[in-house]
């Protein structure tokens, strides 16, 4: 493979475990052995129910938290292998929109405050050089310059969250996360988030990953498509692909509720209540056996592999093995 087809980012077998318990001796497995590719200027969705990883994955993607086994490369480099200064300069290059910005925004700070930190963090440039900046990224996200010297609860939602892409965007990253950066929005305002991402990532060249629990949303941006059920990628595909021809039970469950949903004009395609990660009874079998309506005898003891049906189709299921 040439420098050129190289993923911007791969994760291998990567697992997280969370502990808990008086003694924190319980676990529960909320990622189980992940792999994942994603390649420059790809808009990577990654969906499923809430509670089934989506955020966490994001999280070790980025290093914010770290996993319990397996390797997240950026650009080639191990992130685990980094020393401190070399991972902080690295983060220039991946930042995260999160989902809620009036919790993700510093409530003591103005709009100006939260844009000036990421430089002052990484050391790039004099105050000159930053107030240009912050101009340019305010303007970039259709904010108005009377709203720099606001704090976050005088602004509405969707001024939060154009505050928090522009904070993601100030370093000129080369990857942009951004977990449901909509959801927590009204309907109204979701689709102007929508548009503004999918313009910024025309503008800049950015390579996007996207996570929601909505279809529709993820049909509406991303090239590609990744479907997490219960911490792990049951199916992987180009979104063409998927939305023709989605092969996993849970993948055709969760398009069926789309259709619902967009004949009432939800944005949602939730399917119901979370299943949070797999309990160490769990690990050795399909998450989805319990709801499948093909399972068989061998979901119940077995983990399918995340198997190569056509060229850039991957399913984890029996029925295709």
């Amino acid at each position: 493979m040439s420098m050129m087809d190289a993923p911007l980012l791969k994760v291998r077998e990567l697992c997280k475990d969370f502990y808990y318990g008086a003694f924190r001796t319980r676990s529960i497995r909320v990622l189980d052995n992940i792999n994942m590719e994603i390649h420059s200027g790809e808009i990577r969705g990654i969906v499923g129910q809430s509670g089934s990883g989506k955020t966490t994955l994001a999280r070790c993607c980025l290093w914010l938290i770290k996993p319990s086994q397996g390797t997240v490369e950026f650009d080639g480099d191990n992130l685990a292998l980094l020393d401190p200064n070399s991972l902080r300069a690295k983060r220039r290059e991946f930042q995260m929109v999160f989902q809620d910005p009036s919790a993700s925004l510093n409530p003591a700070m103005t709009v100006e405050e939260i844009l000036r930190e990421p430089f002052q963090v990484q050391g790039i440039g004099d105050r000159g050089y930053q107030d240009r900046r912050i101009s340019e990224l305010m303007q970039e996200v259709s904010l108005d310059e009377s709203l720099r010297r606001r704090r976050p609860s005088q602004l509405s939602g969707g001024q939060q969250q154009r505050v928090g892409i522009a904070r993601g965007l100030a370093l000129q990253p080369r990857l942009l996360i951004a977990d449901e950066p909509a959801s927590a929005l009204d309907v109204s305002v979701q689709a102007q988030i929508l548009n503004l991402l999918a313009d910024l990532k025309k503008r800049h060249g950015l390579t996007l990953i996207l996570i929601s629990h909505s279809l529709a949303v993820i049909h509406y941006l991303c090239s590609s498509i990744s479907v997490m059920h219960q911490g792990r990628i049951v199916e992987e595909a180009a979104a063409a692909k998927f939305f023709a021809e989605p092969k996993h039970p849970y993948s055709m469950m969760l398009l069926n509720t789309m259709r619902i949903s967009v004949a009432a004009s939800s944005f949602s395609t939730d399917p119901g209540e979370a299943d949070y990660g797999l309990r160490s009874g769990a690990l050795s079998r399909c998450s989805f056996h319990e709801q499948c309506p093909r399972s068989m005898a061998v979901c119940k003891s077995q983990t399918p592999p995340l198997n190569e049906i056509h060229p850039g189709h991957k399913v984890a299921c029996f029925l295709y093995l």
